[in-house]
């Protein structure tokens, strides 16, 4: 093979040679030492072309990642066609967390529950998904996103059914947990749906999914409207699993990520699958021959608390835990508090636990209603998080969202009366429930293809923590001090928004990582590439 220099232009924002890989020390490098530099740097330097015996020596061997082929595609009908059926697991996972809020009140009167009961109905769920998550997580990085989505909605289904026809209280915990266990692993339809997206509208974009999980939040109470007062919460547990039904029916439609693919070693399937994406797109593929990562340890917990991520997977950790105890304990402060009437009511009518049915409260048509006011503030608290996460980055934005959340729990703090107690929780919800969504992208931009999912699994786990402690602040301990229990939620609030500024890395206009070695040689090359243009300006 003949070898020539000739001179070239390279414009370039990530690394994408790895042909020279083994030619770096690429040792020693912290999470820090990554942020993200996201401007364009060109330089002129000799270019390496390969020509083979017996052909010209214009004939070059042009190669490309899956990164760049998806940022020369873009985004189009196929990226539609993701977002509506990932959204569909979305919907359904939506709808099983937001049954919990009503599932309880109602059961705590039909069967005379005392609240810690009552309480536990919630927290087993959350018991199921943090011992799943991690599970889910390391099946999709060691067989596939696409598989490990569809067997924990296929699972979630079946136990979802089964919880409808439960005959007493402990076999409801056994399946609800079941359920649980399922859900655990719904976060991977990020993961899958992220690895579909170009860059320039990865944020955007996986703001536009969280959208589908307000819809099945508010679809789940206004089901509740229309069949608790006719037909009982069974059937409101049977007809909530629809949206899973819907699914399966229509997730063999999906591909396997191109990433994971590619990091099986499998070129053809993922130019395959990009080939496809660009036909339905409307676009084409860029030339030349798909570069692969090939690597056989995937997967592994060990990797998280490397140099490079120890800090970042630490502060997400509690991020996330931050996170889901504070959105899960606003959606049960609120049916509690509309229960009682104003937040002092709270307390005062509810120290004594109810010795018969006839002394429950059930939920009412106009409880009904102010949840679903308060589920509707999860769409105006997107739209705000879709400008500030493009605008202010992901760190703020998370800091953002925590703060405000705190500072409008403080009015429930006053004996304020129903509506200002609406306003209130419905401002509250709006930012945490953009915050808990900011999580979602950054989480799969931070860590690399081979441990993705995998570190959304675990990082999953550590919200369902958080959701299994918040029903014995928002359920147990309102009834004996409300001051105490709003004081939990907002100072783990304003803890979370400093964790969030305290992260080494801002993803913003960075390409997601197809391995660790990759991400590191992705800073080196930038840095030196910086330093070369530096030097090209002064001469």
């Amino acid at each position: 093979m003949n070898h020539f220099v000739s001179p070239s232009s390279v414009t370039y924002s990530r690394w994408t040679n790895p042909g020279r890989r083994g030619e770096v020390d690429l040792t020693g490098h912290s999470d820090e030492s990554q942020s993200t530099d996201t401007e364009i740097c060109t330089i002129t330097s000799p270019r390496i072309t390969r020509s083979a015996p017996g052909h010209d020596a214009t004939d070059t061997e042009e190669t490309f990642t899956v990164e760049a082929a998806l940022d020369a595609i873009g985004f189009g009908i196929f990226q539609w066609k993701m977002s509506l059926i990932t959204g569909l697991s979305w919907v359904a996972d939506a709808m099983e967390m937001m049954i919990l809020s009503i599932l309880g009140p109602e059961l705590h009167c039909e069967w005379r529950l005392p609240s810690y009961q009552t309480a536990l109905i919630t927290s087993v769920v959350f018991v199921g998904m943090g011992l799943s998550s991690s599970a889910w997580g390391n099946l999709s990085d060691k067989y596939g996103r696409k598989t490990g989505l569809f067997i924990c909605m296929s699972w979630t289904l079946y136990y979802g059914v089964l919880s409808a026809f439960t005959p007493v209280y402990g076999w409801l915990l056994v399946l609800r947990g079941l359920v649980g266990f399922g859900i655990g692993g719904a976060p991977q339809a990020v993961t899958l749906y992220s690895e579909f997206l170009p860059a320039k509208a990865r944020g955007i974009c996986i703001m536009l999914i969280a959208s589908f999980w307000a819809i099945g939040a508010m679809f789940e109470v206004l089901l509740a409207l229309w069949i608790m007062p006719i037909l009982g919460w069974r059937w409101l547990l049977g007809l909530s699993t629809l949206p899973m039904v819907l699914f399966l029916c229509f997730c063999f439609w999906l591909p396997e990520s191109p990433r994971f693919d590619v990091l099986m070693g499998r070129r053809d399937k993922a130019e395959a699958t990009l080939r496809s994406i660009a036909k339905q797109n409307g676009t084409v593929m860029p030339r030349g021959t798909l570069i692969v990562h090939k690597q056989k340890n995937r997967g592994r917990i060990r990797d998280l608390f490397s140099p490079q991520y120890c800090r970042t997977t630490l502060l997400l950790w509690f991020i996330w835990f931050a996170n889901a105890f504070c959105y899960y304990g606003v959606i049960l402060l609120t049916t509690e508090m509309f229960q009682a009437g104003d937040s002092c009511g709270a307390t005062q009518g509810a120290k004594i636990e109810p010795s018969c049915s006839l002394e429950c409260k059930y939920l009412t048509s106009a409880d009904y209603k102010d949840l679903l006011w308060t589920t509707l503030a999860e769409f105006p608290g997107l739209l705000v998080i879709i400008f500030a996460i493009e605008y202010l980055g992901r760190k703020k934005s998370m800091a953002l969202c925590f703060l405000m959340f705190s500072l409008f729990l403080l009015p429930l703090y006053a004996c304020i009366g129903r509506t200002a107690l609406t306003i209130s929780i419905f401002i509250a919800r709006a930012f945490i429930a953009g915050g808990y969504q900011v999580v979602f992208v950054y989480t799969p931009e931070v860590f690399p293809t081979e441990n993705r999912a995998l570190a959304m699994g675990i990082a999953s786990t550590m919200a369902r923590v958080g959701a299994l402690i918040t029903p014995f602040i928002a359920q147990v301990m309102l009834r004996s001090s409300v001051n105490l229990t709003l004081a939990l939620y907002c100072g783990c609030s304003v803890l979370a928004g400093v964790a969030s500024l305290l992260l080494p890395i801002e993803t913003l206009g960075r390409g997601l990582q197809e391995s660790s070695v990759n991400q590191e040689a992705t800073g080196q090359t930038t840095a030196m590439t910086s330093e070369g243009s530096q030097s090209s300006k002064t001469v």
